[in-house]
């Protein structure tokens, strides 16, 4: 059985928690695939992982925001969910530009969207 091509990534991101490695590793595969030549999109959802997106965090190291910012130059996709924003009270306002606020059911239809052939979904 021959394997699919695939062509475009939908990595998920849940938590941001600055002693894991879940969100550094997020921006390094979103990087690596992109430079792969893969559209790539991530999604930042649940109350701990839309924490990424927030912009002004030049605290701490790894300095995420400037990583974020080099995975948007390479092109690769940002969206965060509504729902998880709300639950913490983070407005849209408070975002890095570039990333869209999406409703949560835009979530639920890209996970169904991301369920053919070439694409690949990773949760992390």
């Amino acid at each position: 059985m021959e394997m699919a091509e695939v062509k475009r990534v939908l990595l998920l991101l849940k938590n941001m928690v600055y002693e894991s490695t879940s969100p550094l590793e997020t921006l390094r595969f979103a990087k690596y695939y992109r430079k792969m030549g893969l559209d790539v999109i991530v999604i930042l959802w649940g109350p701990m992982g839309v924490v990424l997106g927030k912009a002004g965090k030049h605290r701490g190291a790894p300095v995420y925001d400037a990583k974020i910012e080099e995975c948007i130059e390479l092109g690769v996709e940002f969206k965060c969910c509504q729902l998880a924003a709300d639950i913490i009270g983070m407005e849209a306002s408070e975002l890095i530009p570039e990333i869209e606020m999406i409703e949560s059911h835009v979530v639920a239809e890209l996970f169904l969207e991301y369920q053919s052939e070439g694409e690949l979904i990773i949760s992390l």
